[in-house]
């Protein structure tokens, strides 16, 4: 047997190391910088209600209105992404989110606020599914393992970050300067992006992008629509906790300022760290077990989230992060595994289910919170989980 000479597989990965790690930071900084905005809004929601004088229900459904504009473009960057150049996609959608977010600084009343939400969804909800496009492309194998780390570990500190800044800087400066600061974070990605990616980033494709051939195969297949309910329910779930909580944080007992909630979102630290363990895990165990025992998890820290002590309550939180963080990245990965072709079209359903499941989730759970109270809001949460465990059991292993 021949051996390979260590020093040229040094050269080689000495070669190859730096590029890779470029290339992930930059996939991990522009998924940041895409998704920033998602959830930084509502750590403002406190301040918000008082500023617009609305209530809970309202506000947090003006709020998360984006992820119904997440959802329709989702679906549709999915379907175009053949005929979309990577870099002036994602530099038009960056830049676009910048002027709607520098807006929401001066929106007059909730209706404007709602309308400009959905319009930041849109430019998001592109700029991250032409991200995930120029990722599968451009990246090799070899380094393909650690950019999808990068881009989700990305994701996962653009929902910390975001909502730790927004928190603290609404309690020092108010929500003005706070949504200029995203605004100027935002512009700064798109500069990223003009700078980093390479032109001619774009799939060659001779098919119509409109695939409806793909999406009926896709929706008639049981495996895929148990995912994409899946999803539907997780974000349903996370974005209830979340959304809501924030009002039990600034009430009677815990009665915490808006700094301190700020710092109350480094719960979403371990979530980082789990959520970039999922593909290996799922690998191990099967994408059931895992999803069933993330769900397990997200429900245990629901229950603690009831508590009146604040250290429980944020120990329910970080249980919750970590477990709809890990049930999303293992369906994700599912997802792309199950779709035989046109991955592209199957992810982009996906990711539409999955947002539509936020502003669904936000419509009804906070009809709960604002009649019946946190209590029968965790309730609802709680059903939306049981209904994902029942779609679990249907994501059996394809037949060979």
């Amino acid at each position: 047997m021949t051996d390979v000479p260590a020093s040229s597989l040094t050269h080689a990965d000495r070669a190859l190391m730096p590029a890779a790690m470029r290339r992930a930071i930059v996939i991990g900084l522009i998924a940041f910088f895409s998704l920033v905005d998602l959830f930084a809004a509502q750590a403002m929601l406190p301040a918000l209600i008082q500023h617009y004088h609305v209530s809970p229900a309202a506000m947090g459904l003006a709020v998360n209105a984006c992820t119904l504009g997440m959802a329709i473009s989702s679906l549709a960057t999915g379907l175009l992404s053949p005929l979309i150049d990577r870099r002036i996609g994602i530099v038009c959608s960056l830049a676009l989110l910048t002027v709607f977010t520098a807006l929401l600084a001066s929106a007059p009343n909730l209706t404007v606020f709602a309308g400009l939400r959905i319009l930041q969804g849109l430019c998001m909800a592109s700029a991250f599914a032409l991200t995930l496009a120029y990722l599968g492309e451009q990246c090799s194998a070899t380094e393909a393992g650690g950019a999808f780390s990068a881009y989700i570990a990305g994701n996962v500190a653009s929902n910390l970050v975001g909502r730790l800044v927004s928190a603290s800087l609404t309690g020092a400066l108010g929500l003005e300067p706070t949504f200029y600061v995203f605004a100027a974070l935002n512009l700064f990605g798109a500069l990223l992006v003009g700078v980093t990616i390479g032109r001619g980033a774009m799939m060659a494709s001779t098919r119509s992008a409109l695939r409806s051939a793909a999406i009926r195969d896709h929706l008639g297949n049981s495996r895929l629509r148990a995912a994409f309910g899946i999803g539907f329910c997780v974000l349903f779930a996370f974005i209830g906790a979340f959304t809501f909580v924030n009002f039990v944080l600034v009430r009677p007992p815990l009665s915490l300022g808006m700094m301190s909630i700020g710092l109350v979102y480094v719960v979403f630290l371990p979530s980082i760290v789990t959520t970039l363990l999922a593909g290996r895990i799922a690998a191990r165990t099967g994408a059931r077990r895992a999803i069933w025992g993330s769900l397990a998890i997200t429900a245990l820290g629901l229950a603690l989230m009831l508590s009146s002590q604040l250290a429980t309550v944020l120990a329910g939180m970080v249980l919750v992060g970590a477990g709809t963080f890990f049930a999303q990245a293992v369906t994700t990965g599912f997802v792309g595994k199950a779709a035989t072709h046109d991955q592209g079209v199957a992810s982009g359903i996906y990711l539409a289910s999955y947002f539509s499941g936020g502003i669904v989730g936000t419509a009804v759970l906070g009809q709960l919170f604002d009649r019946f109270g946190w209590t029968a809001c965790v309730a609802g949460i709680a059903a939306a989980l049981v209904v994902a465990a029942a779609l679990t059991g249907r994501l059996m292993p394809a037949r060979a």
